[in-house]
């Protein structure tokens, strides 16, 4: 908390005005331009820091005075050196305006490199280190490279070992201390033994101290930047005796500046490491452990990467370190980059990392699910590493039940990673149960609640009480979810890895969590997984497997939540992609024509799932024919219409089942060209079609049918059916316009893509009945 001083201070710093601030800058440009600076300058220059640093808005001050800001740094005196750094750190450049700050510099001293450091560090991506958004015009000079990196090595390795002032004196902002020096300590309270990082403590900080602090918040990105930008043209000799010493030399001052720094930080995260192993005295200090954990890892495999002798110094520390935190899950994201550590040297150490592996897909998904930074940070290393880990981890495919709990428990907020990642988790071997998971995703959101729920009512000893609607009726899922009757099923949704199937009673028990939001939010996900899923099978699939998956997609049609709108989607999803395989795959037709028959001549099927029954029938009508398959025998055509026949002769002749509405145009009129053009393949079946159709001609004569209530539907029935019938007197012509040749892969005319028949074969039906 600040002072009820410093609060106002910040306060006015904050408010003021345009007008005041512009005249504020003028009184300053006319002080600078003074060739000595008194106590009013520094007071000025401290006042316009303030001002800088209470908003989170950056400024851009005027150009006059960014340039007399920056001529400071070149002054003899520090004080001065210092407000000017610290100003030009938190401002933009005026547009257009830009300055140089490394022209005419023979040596930079400690703040002009910090300053440069804090430029690096925000255009990281800019190629040659060109600042084009910050105060530079050209890039910085290799010399300047080299410069700032010795600067480092100063800061993170040789800071001060003895304690700054207090806390409440001023920070940079001070005078010389007139008291005796005393250590810096450790986080447990202990006084510090070697050199001084970010997790030492003590009343105050030294400047260089303060400067070892903020090297180490930006080394890694630094490492990342001096690495893609200085090119080590050493050659290999060069490079075995920078390693040989790097490993050999205790003081390491025979390295070039880039493999020093490289020392220095390596020693840096050791030291990190070690001091994480000791008893905070706060609880933010625990917390600042973990994060600096997690930077010190990450720059322990940076370095590694670029230096592979420092993999075989480095690998004991990082082993101890997770052996000493994998039992701990409050560690998980810096048990993280430990995994990255692993993955990326493992092979070269020739080491064991199931135990590894183990936890970031078995425990870390399991248990940690509604953590949202986790869930962020654990999907953001698998799409980093996507390549790595599906060709050395062959835990990662297997764990997808386990890692579609984070999509499960907070769809919107991880969707998009879950697009990148999907592909990775269907192979051969997964595919089918891929696809259960997938059309169970709803239920193993509700599960999620239901055992997060029961955790939370078991730690707090209070009685499991039912969730409740909004209207106060009980819900009983949470009492299935605890019966020992059903454990078993709730126990395969929550599942690590993949396995045997087993899906029966579980949608009736989880029918109370159909309006849930999470599970409303999670079943709008599914169609998108579903296409994602689909589209990777076109490019794997085998015969076998598609055989497995057109039988899944029968089955699952009828077992999926009760959600309407989820249910509807599904189906149009399964119809869509029934086509695209049989499109790309005709023989598959003939394979399952006994389950694709056993769905199509299945009455119920009209009025329950219309769009995918539909699309069965048109598959059944479009590739039984000789032309895509030789297999395609008479017997198999003749069967397949007498299924057909039966369906449509029966919902053409009575009254839809109670509670289920007329089937629609769509059905009957695929139907009726399905019949059409199997008959047109075995003439004997041509006499059995024409006489319903006529028959159908017949009835609808006499006014309104019971099985379709809307005038205009019955009549568009009825002029397909005339369309066909007119066509099938002539068979050989129907042959050729409903059996297209195989090779033909561009959209067929007579497809069934509307109501009624399209112009060409109108134009065939005028023309049998002018005969």
């Amino acid at each position: 908390m600040y002072s009820h001083g410093s609060e106002s201070l910040i306060k006015q710093a904050r408010e003021i005005q345009e007008s005041e601030l512009q005249r504020f800058y003028g009184r300053l440009v006319k002080l600078l331009q003074g060739k000595e600076f008194g106590r009013e300058t520094v007071d000025s220059l401290q006042r316009l820091q303030l001002i800088l640093t209470a908003t989170k808005y950056t400024r851009t001050l005027p150009a006059e005075l960014q340039r007399r800001l920056f001529s400071l740094l070149s002054s003899p005196v520090e004080q001065l050196q210092v407000l000017s750094s610290a100003v030009l750190r938190e401002t933009l450049p005026p547009s257009g305006k830009e300055l140089n700050y490394t022209e005419n510099i023979g040596q930079l001293n400690t703040h002009t490199a910090a300053l440069l450091l804090s430029q690096v560090c925000s255009n990281l991506h800019c190629e040659r280190l060109k600042f084009s958004h910050s105060l530079f015009s050209a890039p910085l000079a290799i010399d300047h490279l080299t410069l700032l990196s010795k600067k480092l090595v100063d800061w993170l390795r040789y800071a001060s070992i003895t304690q700054g002032g207090g806390a409440s004196s001023g920070g940079f902002f001070i005078g010389p201390r007139s008291r005796q020096p005393v250590p810096i300590a450790e986080l447990d309270g202990t006084v510090s033994g070697d050199f001084f990082t970010v997790l030492c403590v003590g009343q105050g900080f030294t400047e260089d101290q303060w400067m070892n602090v903020y090297s180490f918040s930006m080394l890694h990105h630094w490492l990342l930047t001096y690495h893609s930008v200085s090119s080590d043209d050493r050659s290999e000799v060069e490079g075995s005796v920078v390693s040989m010493v790097s490993a050999t030399s205790s003081s390491s001052r025979l390295l070039p500046p880039k493999e020093r720094l490289r020392e220095k930080a390596f020693q840096y995260c050791l030291r990190l490491i070690e001091q994480s192993d000791r008893m905070a005295q706060k609880r933010t200090d625990a917390d600042l452990q973990k994060a600096c954990l997690v930077e010190a890892v990450c720059i322990l495999n940076t370095v590694c990467v670029e230096e592979v002798s420092l993999v075989y110094r480095s690998f004991p520390c990082v082993k101890a370190l997770f052996g000493r935190l994998n039992s701990d899950l409050t560690f998980a994201r810096v048990l993280l980059p430990v995994a990255q550590f692993y993955l990326n040297h493992g092979e070269m150490v020739a080491v064991d990392c199931e135990s590894v592996w183990k936890l970031v897909f078995g425990r870390f998904p399991a248990e940690l699910y509604n953590d949202p930074f986790l869930a962020h940070e654990l999907l953001r290393f698998l799409r980093l590493n996507l390549q790595n880990l599906q060709l050395r981890v062959p835990q990662y495919s297997r764990s997808f039940p386990n890692l579609l709990k984070f999509l499960a428990w907070d769809s919107p907020a991880v969707v998009d990673d879950f697009v990148d990642l999907l592909p990775s988790l269907v192979t051969t071997d997964t595919a089918v149960e891929l696809l259960h998971t997938l059309l169970d995703l709803p239920c193993l959101s509700a599960t999620l609640v239901l055992q997060l729920r029961c955790a939370h009512t078991v730690a707090t000893e209070a009685t499991c009480s039912p969730i409740s609607e909004a209207g106060g009726q009980a819900l009983h899922s949470l009492d299935a979810f605890r019966s020992t009757k059903f454990r078993g099923l709730f126990l395969y949704l929550l599942r690590t890895e993949a396995g045997s199937d087993r899906l029966s009673m579980l949608h009736e028990l989880l029918a109370e969590a159909a309006d849930w939001p999470r599970v409303a939010h999670c079943a709008q996900t599914v169609p998108v997984m579903l296409h994602i899923f689909f589209n990777t099978i076109i490019t794997i699939a085998d015969e076998k497997l598609l055989a497995s998956l057109i039988l899944a997609m029968l089955e699952r049609s009828t077992l999926l939540l009760n959600l309407p709108i989820y249910i509807k989607e599904i189906h149009r999803v399964f119809s869509c992609h029934l086509l695209r395989l049989c499109k790309l795959h005709p023989y598959v037709v003939v394979d399952q024509s006994h389950v694709l028959l056993e769905f199509a001549g299945t009455t119920a099927n009209v009025y329950s799932k219309e769009e995918i029954y539909t699309h069965v029938v048109w598959v059944l009508g479009e590739y039984l024919s000789v032309s895509r398959d030789s297999r395609c025998s008479v017997k198999l055509i003749t069967s397949c219409f007498e299924s057909l026949e039966a369906v449509l002769f029966e919902i053409t002749s009575s009254t839809p089942p109670p509670g289920t509405a007329c089937p629609t145009p769509r059905v009957i009129t695929t139907l009726m060209s399905a019949l059409a053009k199997l008959a047109s393949r075995s003439h004997d079946l041509i006499p059995r079609v024409s006489l319903f159709l006529s028959k159908l001609r017949t009835v609808t004569r006499g006014g309104s049918v019971t099985w379709c209530s809307d005038e205009e539907d019955l009549v568009a029935i009825v002029t397909r059916g005339e369309e066909l019938w007119s066509l099938l007197k002539t068979p050989g012509v129907a042959q050729s316009v409903l059996t297209p040749p195989p090779h033909v892969t561009t959209p067929q005319w007579h497809r069934d893509t509307n109501m009624s028949m399209p112009l060409q074969l109108r134009t065939l039906t005028s023309l049998t009945h002018s005969q």
